[in-house]
């Protein structure tokens, strides 16, 4: 055992899409506080969750309501509960969603394109780990019209077999692709370092074998498993009337009906235990540079110290004056950047450090990355560090739930992880308590220093021998199937 001392496209035209967030976990009851502009003259610390309501329909539909009269927009999000961690077949859950788009009320593809196109409104469908999200933006006047589409795409889709056939091997192409650029794939081939066989190591993109494999009957399946009024919820942000809203949205699902009784994995048991220090060796035969992320198990939606360990973070590698950026690129000048965080799930998550270097400074990369890292233990953080990491993190919050389309997605974000607005109007206080003998009890609980797991994308041949010095090596082809296996 070795100790550390050591979502598709979206259009930009009207508003900024909807973040997938990082936020915690609980629906809960209307807000009723207002938002606060946020300057150079405003205490940060004053900034509350903007004024909504909740609703729930007699099926079970979920719907949020938050009226932002600033200019004539509206943001629609819908989020299912069910995701990569639902996939029966890799990559289901996906294509599912993205298949929503393929026509619905007997409007095909184009015509539904074309429609969204001529109003200057956009929409967009993916699905993540544990929920999927179909959304839109569009004009006030058009309100009738896309929350008419919306129903469709989500009720009533046709799931064409032709424009499925096209759709799937658009994303096999895409995921043959994207395998050149390692960034972008080195995160599926890190959870599935981490979790295995667990549903968290499933990759929402599937593989080019599980996509290959799939047909239309397999969509429909999970779309009637899944996308249900009770397992759903619609949120509303923009320029609208809230009780006119109320009476369309009511008019426009209240029929819909549930299905059979839906069975969630069980994500909390059964997740492996990292007993050894491991790594993951992808070989990319014709990279000039290594790409790697060194990490280990994090923490769950939930958890009542993120705000502490967010701040601690910051310190580390949350910002571009962080160690590790320091320590890396500026001093060191071994990369354009470096990063970490937690990824966090609603029953689990990762802790990762991120970066990417020539190949010849591979080892001299990790060294340092790692010597860096172990500063949390050795060193730990002092008053001044801590101020300027506070001051950071309250200044950077108000900004992320600004436009319609990110309070959208803060509102499917509370319906998908279970979290009230709690987590908005108690974030900066939070951050105010944080003490340095907090920082050093975050520390010593939740960043990993043990059995730390390497995954490395790079010139195997080259840098073989510098891998097995931090564990035991399982190499993979990049173009090999899947991210780990």
């Amino acid at each position: 055992m070795k100790t550390l001392t050591h979502l598709t496209k979206r259009s930009n035209t009207l508003i900024a899409a909807i973040t997938l967030g990082s936020v915690l976990a609980l629906s809960a009851c209307a807000s009723t506080s207002t938002s606060t502009s946020i300057n150079s003259n405003v205490d940060t610390a004053s900034f509350t969750m903007p004024a909504y309501e909740q609703l729930v329909l007699d099926n079970g539909l979920t719907i949020y309501l938050m009226p932002q009269r600033e200019v004539p927009l509206v943001t629609v999000s819908a989020i299912v509960r069910a995701g990569a961690v639902n996939d029966t077949t890799s990559g289901v859950a996906g294509m599912t969603a993205q298949s929503l788009l393929l026509g619905a009320d007997g409007k095909s593809k184009a015509e539904i394109e074309l429609m969204v196109d001529f109003l200057g409104a956009s929409i967009y469908a993916d699905a993540g780990k544990e929920g999927s999200y179909l959304g839109a933006d569009f004009m006030a006047k058009d309100s009738d019209k896309m929350l008419a589409l919306i129903k469709g795409l989500l009720l009533s889709p046709n799931f064409d077999g032709d424009e499925f056939d096209k759709l799937r091997q658009r994303q096999i192409a895409g995921l043959s692709q994207s395998k050149e650029s390692p960034r972008s794939v080195i995160s599926r081939y890190f959870d599935k370092l981490i979790f295995a066989d667990h549903p968290y190591g499933n990759a929402s993109s599937g593989t080019s074998a599980s996509l290959a494999e799939l047909n239309i009957s397999q969509i429909r399946a999970f779309h009637q498993s899944f996308y249900q009024p009770g397992n759903t919820a619609i949120s509303v942000v923009g320029d609208f009337d809230i009780k006119q809203m109320k009476v369309k949205l009511s008019n426009l699902f209240g029929q819909w009906q549930n299905g059979e009784a839906i069975v969630a994995p069980s994500l909390k048991a059964q997740q492996p235990e990292l007993t050894a220090p491991k790594v993951l060796l992808v070989d990319k035969s014709d990279a000039i540079e290594t790409t790697f992320l060194i990490g280990g198990k994090g923490v769950s939606r939930d958890n009542p110290d993120y705000v502490g360990l967010n701040v601690v973070n910051t310190i580390l590698g949350g910002r571009f004056t962080s160690w590790l950026n320091d320590e890396l690129r500026v001093n060191a000048g071994l990369t354009y950047g470096a990063r970490s965080g937690f990824i966090r799930y609603s029953e689990g998550g990762v802790f990762r450090i991120s970066t990417f270097t020539k190949t010849a400074t591979t080892k001299e990369t990790i060294d340092l990355a790692l010597k860096t890292y172990a500063r949390l233990w050795e060193q730990g953080i002092d008053q001044q560090t801590l101020d300027s990491a506070k001051a950071y993190v309250k200044g950077q919050f108000p900004p992320k739930f600004e436009t319609s389309g990110q309070l959208a997605g803060l509102l499917s974000d509370m319906y998908l992880y279970q979290f009230d607005d709690g987590f908005i109007n108690e974030f900066q206080a939070k951050v105010d308590g944080l003490t340095l003998a907090e920082t050093q009890r975050l520390i010593g609980k939740y960043f990993p220093q043990e059995n730390l797991q390497l995954v490395l994308i790079g010139n195997a041949e080259k840098i073989a021998p510098i891998a097995a010095e931090y564990g035991e090596v399982k190499t993979l082809d990049i173009k090999a199937v899947g991210f780990g296996g």
